[in-house]
C-alpha cells in the first residue's frame, strides 16, 4: 500500500470521507504516479525521462480536488506547485507582458533567460515555472478564452521539454476543452499533446458529495441572530471539510482582490466586505470564477438609504447566479423582504427571485459555468 493510499484509508477510518470505489481506483493511479516520480528523480549524473502525468476528470463534487490535495501533500517531490489553472495562466500572461517590456540587456540578466529564444517570451515563461516546479498540479483545468488557447500548445510543450510533470483535475474530458472556441482548430493539437503527456482517467463516482453537504442543511439563514451565526459556522465547517483557512488574492485586469477567508474552493465574506466597498462587475466575476461556493454573512435589510450597496449586491448575485456558484448566506429577512419598499424595490424583485432559486436542489446540483472577467 502506497503512502497516498495509506492516508486515504486513514481518512476513511476517521470518518472524514465515505468509501467510494471510483476514488479508490484514482488513489491507486496517483500512488503509481508518486512512485514513478520517486524512481525518475533527477540526480547529479542522470536525468531520467519523466513519467506521464494524470488528467483526472469527472462531474462536480466527486472528490477530484480532495484527491489532488492528498496527492500533492504526499508526492515525493521537493519542487512542486498546486494552483488553480486560471490563476496560473493569469500569472503567465502577466510575466509575458513584463518580459516584452524588457530590453535585450535586461533579458540576458534575467533568471528566466533562455539562450537562443530571441524575442519569444514563451521559452522564458516556461523556464521560470520549471525552475520552481518539477510537478505542477492544476485544479479546475479549463480553457475559455482565446488568449490562453493560443499559447497553451507552445507553452506546455516547453514545460514538458524541461521535464515538468502535470497532474490536473477538470470537469471536462480533454476533447471537450475550448469547445466552440474562436479558432479552435488552432487549439486542438494541444489536446493531442495532453494525451501524449498525461494518462486520462475519468472519476466515475456516481455520488455528488458536494451536493450532499450543501443539502444537508439550509443554505439561507434568517433573521440575523446567534442561531444563524452558529448555523453559518457549521455550514462553513461542513463545506470546507475542516480545511485550514487562508487568504487568497485574485488578480485580474490589472487589479487585485483579497478574499481573507478561503478553504477547499469556498470563500467567506461579510456583506459589508463585498457591498459597502467600491467593487464592481469585474470583482464579482473574478470571485465567481475562482470559488465554487461563496458564503455571505450579515446581509441587512436594504432600502434607498443604502441603494449603492443594494446595487452592488444585485450585481454580485447576478454574477454568482450566471456562473452557478453555490451561495450560503445569512440575512436579516427572507429574500422577498430584503428590499421591501422604496425606490429600487421593484428592480430588486429579480434578485429576490434568484435568491429563492439558488436555494433549490436543482440549482445546487447544477454544474458550475465558466465565466470570463471583462
Amino acid at each position: 500500500m502506497g503512502k497516498l493510499e495509506t492516508t486515504y484509508q486513514k481518512k476513511l477510518a476517521d470518518g472524514d470521507i465515505a468509501a467510494d470505489g471510483a476514488q479508490a481506483e484514482a488513489v491507486k493511479r496517483l500512488d503509481a504516479l508518486a512512485v514513478a516520480l520517486e524512481e525518475t528523480r533527477p540526480g547529479w549524473f542522470s536525468k531520467p525521462d519523466p513519467p506521464k502525468g494524470l488528467y483526472l476528470w469527472g462531474g462536480v463534487g466527486r472528490g477530484k480536488s480532495m484527491l489532488m490535495d492528498l496527492f500533492f501533500v504526499n508526492a515525493p517531490v521537493d519542487r512542486k506547485i498546486r494552483t488553480h489553472f486560471h490563476v496560473f495562466m493569469q500569472e503567465t500572461h502577466a510575466f509575458i507582458a513584463e518580459w516584452r517590456k524588457l530590453d535585450q540587456r535586461e533579458r540576458r540578466k534575467h533568471p528566466a533567460h533562455v539562450k537562443g529564444a530571441g524575442d519569444d517570451p514563451i521559452q522564458p515563461a516556461a523556464k521560470r515555472v520549471a525552475d520552481k516546479a518539477r510537478l505542477l498540479c492544476f485544479d479546475e483545468f479549463f480553457v475559455t478564452n482565446i488568449a490562453d488557447a493560443m499559447i497553451l500548445g507552445r507553452f506546455f510543450e516547453a514545460l514538458w521539454s524541461h521535464g515538468v510533470v502535470v497532474m490536473a483535475t477538470s470537469n471536462r474530458h480533454p476533447d471537450d476543452l475550448y469547445r466552440n472556441g474562436v479558432n479552435r482548430q488552432l487549439f486542438t493539437p494541444f489536446i493531442a499533446r495532453i494525451k501524449d503527456h498525461c494518462d486520462i482517467m475519468e472519476l466515475k463516482s456516481e455520488k455528488d458529495y458536494r451536493l450532499d453537504r450543501l443539502t444537508a442543511a439550509p443554505v439561507y439563514y434568517a433573521p440575523l441572530n446567534a442561531e444563524s451565526d452558529t448555523a453559518m459556522d457549521a455550514a462553513w465547517k461542513r463545506l470546507t471539510g475542516g480545511d485550514k483557512e487562508h487568504a487568497e488574492t485574485l488578480s485580474f485586469l490589472g487589479r487585485t482582490l483579497t478574499a481573507n477567508r478561503t478553504a477547499a474552493g469556498c470563500a467567506r465574506f461579510s456583506f459589508s466586505e463585498l457591498c459597502d466597498r467600491p467593487l464592481g462587475p469585474p470583482d464579482f466575476l473574478a470571485i465567481a470564477r475562482q470559488f465554487h461556493t461563496v458564503f455571505i454573512d450579515h446581509t441587512p435589510v436594504l432600502s434607498p438609504a443604502n441603494r449603492n450597496a443594494a446595487i452592488r449586491f444585485t450585481t454580485l448575485i447576478d454574477a454568482l447566479y450566471e456562473a452557478k456558484v453555490k451561495l450560503v448566506m445569512s440575512a436579516q429577512a427572507e429574500p422577498a423582504q430584503l428590499y421591501p419598499e422604496g425606490d429600487g424595490a421593484f428592480e430588486f424583485e429579480r434578485t429576490a427571485s434568484r435568491l429563492f432559486e439558488m436555494r433549490s436542489r436543482d440549482y445546487l446540483a447544477a454544474e458550475r459555468e465558466e465565466v470570463e472577467v471583462e
